[in-house]
């Protein structure tokens, strides 16, 4: 069970957190009505290919990631969206599109947009489609070391 293992290494590493269970939801945004939570208050996780390298770009729900703001803010030059296909198997016991947005436990750069990192807390995905995470931000920095930056744009308020 993904949500297990990831509770231990919070566990592990004297993380506080809460855990909540939610009816399935498969979207962000679904996950955010589910879960009560604003969309702009609920992070999600999506995998890139930059340059090559696959990544973890992380931002809140209710946001979108711009490609050029991307490329701008961190010098890549080929940057796109991953298929499932290609990284479903480096989230062993994950749901397919509820990964964690902790690259470490993963081998994974993370990069969180610069809105996220104003938060108190951060909401995510445990690996499943029906449990998240609540933790500050704070412990979710030191223990993931996020590089920040700006490369996303609200969609909906």
């Amino acid at each position: 069970m993904p949500a297990k293992k990831l509770k231990e290494f919070l566990d592990e590493n004297k993380i506080k957190y809460v855990s909540i269970t939610h009816s399935s939801a498969y979207t962000a945004q679904e996950i955010a009505a589910s879960a009560h939570i604003p969309g702009k208050e609920l992070a999600k996780t999506v995998i890139l290919k930059v340059d090559g390298k696959m990544i973890m770009a992380v931002l809140p729900a209710s946001f979108k990631v711009d490609f050029n703001i991307f490329k701008e803010t961190t010098g890549a030059s080929n940057i796109r969206l991953a298929d499932e296909h290609e990284f479903v198997d480096k989230f062993p016991g994950c749901e397919p599109g509820a990964m964690p947005p902790l690259g470490n436990l993963y081998g994974i750069d993370v990069y969180v947009a610069k809105s996220l990192s104003d938060d108190e807390d951060i909401d995510f995905n445990a690996g499943t489609h029906t449990e998240l995470i609540k933790m500050t931000y704070k412990d979710f920095k030191r223990l993931v070391k996020p590089k920040i930056v700006e490369f996303s744009y609200q969609t909906m308020l």
